[in-house]
């Protein structure tokens, strides 16, 4: 078997990861486990799910940033470390 034909390719755009996002994010059941909170509240929960979302929107792409302006194994705890404080860090490494 040849090694040049088992390059690897960057083809995926910034839509198709956002539509790959989406679609874990209903996957999960999101939606369907809180059938009875929708239920209950009536048309309210439809704006507190879009204030929701642009909160994690907006989490998201400083997350991204940050892996991007410091690329380290680690995640939330080593963010919080470099960046707040090493207490802050730990106790983030400590929830997730």
């Amino acid at each position: 078997m040849r090694d040049d034909t088992k390059k690897l390719k960057r083809g995926l755009k910034n839509r198709h990861l956002q539509m790959i996002a989406l679609g874990g994010a209903i996957g999960t059941g999101l939606f369907y486990g809180s059938a009875a909170t929708i239920q209950l509240a009536g048309p309210a929960i439809s704006l507190s799910y879009l204030i929701g979302g642009c909160v994690i929107f907006f989490i998201m792409r400083m997350l991204g940033e940050m892996a991007v302006d410091n690329p380290v194994s680690g995640s939330f705890s080593e963010y919080a470390n470099t960046y707040w404080h090493e207490f802050v860090g730990f106790l983030s490494g400590w929830n997730y």
